[in-house]
């Protein structure tokens, strides 16, 4: 059987129906998946150059070294890992799998082309960013996308429903529920604005940046220029000049951007735990679920505690990512490189995050009882109505009137306001006005 039980991250056990989707782009058979596809995009790459030993490179041996990837396994990742057993180098072990590969299909040659004049920076910082962006566009895209969408529908059918708004947890001038589940969305989309200006950037330019393996073996060839080909056919933008490896600051900015993206959405689990703390949402009880050990009663909020736990844990792998990375001791040391396996890992907590986000938003009920109940108590809100109305029509000292009357009277309820209105000396017109405010209707546009 194969358990979960003994994985050391609940990413692996607990949660792995989340993150099983994540083996793709950042587990090591999906990194060794990537370092191949790069190394060989890049022999096929150097076979249109015009070097005479690669002339003999067609359509044919494309296409068969392309089903090289195509056809990768997991017995090839593990025959690479054992070749590592020997080598104790990740890439060097690739190159040499691929030797193997070229030599069954008659390319034995050709095959000191693999990995030609290239550092294994060259390799990672190829792969990485371009498993990241597949990650991207395929996984996160769509989901948060997903996830907006389900804001923007509850946020047009509940726009009508006023709510008592709370400004440091007192009662403050109504809002709309709507327009609340708007604030998110508003803020959500200019983020993933932004994220669109971050370039996926990979590094290529040999052991420090200047390809001088390249020029020394073919110093007529525009090695950058190939290079920068090279980059923008996989849909990266190539980083140039470097060190042996990538700067890693626009990957710093993703992971920023990502934590900015994921604090919105722990804002977003409090605000509705706290909502349904009030009462103002119940929640959809599923069959079989139990709220507590003890409480039979209970329906716990289990949905955004559980995301905003993970998402906690993700922006705290992202701080140490986007701090880390950036920074490296002259021309390279190797702490990129362990730091580097771990970015799977906050996307993983995101995932979960995401999934159960999604699940607890689609088991709310509006409780329209208890919202109306909590304005129906809370007429003294109006309270910054009529004194604004006041100052319009020049009445001395409004705010005043209205403070000493909140503050003095216990009991502000709709009788209260009335009383109050018709003790003002200001024409009836305006008394007619301010008899219509309500807690219902004070809520603006």
């Amino acid at each position: 059987m194969n358990s979960t039980l003994k994985a050391l991250s609940p990413l692996d056990g607990r949660y792995k129906k989340h993150t099983d989707v994540l083996s793709t782009y950042f587990s090591e058979f999906g990194l060794i998946l990537y370092r191949v596809n790069i190394e060989v995009e890049y022999f096929i790459a150097l076979s249109e150059t015009g070097i005479t030993p690669l002339e003999g490179i067609g359509l044919k041996e494309k296409k068969l070294i392309r089903e090289i990837v195509q056809n990768f396994s997991e017995e090839d990742a593990l025959e690479i890992k054992k070749i590592e057993r020997t080598t104790n180098h990740d890439v060097k072990a690739v190159e040499y799998f691929l030797k193997e590969k070229y030599s069954s299909l008659g390319l034995e040659s050709q095959s000191e082309f693999i990995h030609f004049g290239l550092t294994s920076q060259d390799i990672n910082n190829t792969a990485i960013p371009l498993s990241l962006r597949a990650f991207h566009f395929e996984q996160f895209i769509p989901r948060i996308s997903n996830l907006i969408e389900t804001l923007k529908s509850q946020s047009q059918e509940w726009h009508e429903i006023t709510i008592l708004a709370r400004t440091h947890g007192q009662a403050a001038s109504p809002t709309r529920l709507g327009k609340e589940w708007g604030v998110f969305i508003a803020r959500l989309e200019a983020q993933l604005e932004l994220m669109k200006t971050i370039p996926f950037s990979s590094k290529f330019g040999g052991a420090t940046g200047n390809f001088n393996a390249h020029f020394a073996a073919y110093p007529d060839i525009d090695w950058h220029d190939f290079a920068e080909k090279f980059c923008s056919n996989l849909g990266l933008d190539r980083s140039n000049p470097t060190t042996q490896i990538e700067h890693y600051d626009n990957l710093a900015a993703y992971f920023d951007n990502f934590k900015r993206i994921n604090t919105i959405l722990i804002d977003l689990s409090r605000d509705v735990w706290t909502y349904i703390s009030m009462d103002y949402f119940k929640q959809q009880i599923v069959d079989g679920e139990v709220g507590s050990s003890a409480m039979p009663h209970k329906v716990n909020p289990i949905d955004f505690e559980n995301a905003e736990g993970n998402l906690g844990i993700a922006n705290s792998i992202f701080q140490h990512l986007s701090i880390k990375l950036p920074i490296s001791r002259l021309q390279r040391d190797l702490t990129d490189s362990t730091v580097l396996r771990n970015i799977g890992v906050p996307f993983g907590h995101g995932l979960i995050a995401l999934n159960n986000l999604q699940k607890g938003l689609k088991k709310l009920i509006v409780n329209k009882k208890k919202i109306d109940q909590d304005l129906n108590n809370n007429w003294v809100v109006v309270a910054e109505a009529i004194q604004t109305i006041l100052r319009r029509e020049g009445y001395p000292k409004p705010y005043e009137a209205l403070k000493d009357l909140t503050r003095t009277n216990n009991r502000i309820n709709k009788e209260t306001i009335s009383d109050f209105i018709h003790t003002l000396n200001v024409p009836q017109l305006v008394k007619d006005e301010l008899i219509l405010l309500s807690p219902h209707n004070f809520v603006g546009r």
